[in-house]
């Protein structure tokens, strides 16, 4: 007979308000590393909603990269930065670069243009917009971290790259799916 041990998922530890960050401290669930976090946390969660619906490989796995890179960056900013050198969790080698090179790819394909779009479309391109939102506030919080605990340049830069690649990811899926983007108006546009 094969025995499987479990843990409970509850430890009431976090019933008065603290939880736990990388290196045994405490802090409050309200505290700005938390937020960040937790705004990370939901858009790795909305990538995955996105991944589900996904028929392309291809995509699938620029995206599970996404989700690796992200769990690393969720690891490192539950690291107090004076500590993060003891934290083996990195982003992968390149990871900034390999964004720029999926945008490159997908603006070559000539989906891409100066306008702006109201969020929308096919299922999937709805879904890469909200995953894109969720990634902007992600990295304000990140700056709002950076204000009281640097937060590393790659790091930011990544999630400031990967709010791009979402919204080329929703532009390139409605193309692909014929789904005509609809033109926001600009000011003085009829």
């Amino acid at each position: 007979m094969i025995y499987q041990s479990f843990m409970r998922i509850y430890t009431r530890r976090g019933d008065g308000g603290l939880t736990g960050i990388h290196g045994g401290h405490r802090v409050p669930k309200t505290d700005i590393r938390i937020e960040a976090n937790g705004a990370l946390d939901e858009l790795n969660s909305i990538i995955g909603v996105v991944r589900s619906m996904l028929e392309d490989e291809s995509k699938d796995a620029v995206l599970r990269a996404v989700q690796e890179n992200l769990m690393n960056l969720m690891s490192r900013v539950a690291t107090l930065s004076d500590e993060r050198k003891m934290n083996p969790r990195q982003l992968s080698a390149g990871a900034v670069e390999e964004l720029e090179r999926e945008l490159n790819r997908i603006s070559d394909k000539g989906c891409m243009t100066q306008d702006f779009v109201l969020p929308g479309g096919c299922q999937v391109a709805a879904t890469l917009h909200h995953a894109r939102a969720v990634c902007r506030r992600a990295e304000r919080e990140l700056w709002r971290l950076n204000e009281v605990d640097p937060v590393e340049s790659e790091m930011m830069s990544y999630v400031n790259r990967l709010s791009d690649l979402l919204f080329a990811m929703a532009r390139e899926c409605n193309f692909d799916e014929k789904v005509s983007d609809e033109r926001w108006k600009r000011f003085g546009d009829k």
